[in-house]
């Protein structure tokens, strides 16, 4: 079954924005440097615990919406793609 839609996950970037290393986070939320690498490095939301999800914005300062992007598929069935190539 295809999926009408895809929730990026934009942790990276927002770290990347607000120059917060893998360690501060990890600090912040009581977890490992490894485990605040895998939550960067996916591109699909994963599945977080509202508690999780809170430790992440307080620490980085956001809001949630700053970390999910709505992608919707294309009629083939493709992610439309948030990047426009000039």
């Amino acid at each position: 079954m295809p999926m009408d839609k895809v929730i990026r996950w934009k942790l990276n970037e927002v770290m990347a924005r607000k120059r917060v290393r893998n360690k501060d986070l990890a600090e912040a939320l009581g977890i490992t440097e490894n485990s605040v690498y895998r939550l960067r490095k996916v591109d699909e939301m994963p599945r977080l615990a509202p508690e999780r999800l809170n430790g992440i914005c307080k620490a980085l300062d956001c809001q949630p919406g700053e970390l999910l992007e709505y992608l919707p598929n294309d009629d083939d069935g493709k992610v439309v793609s948030s990047v426009e190539v000039a």
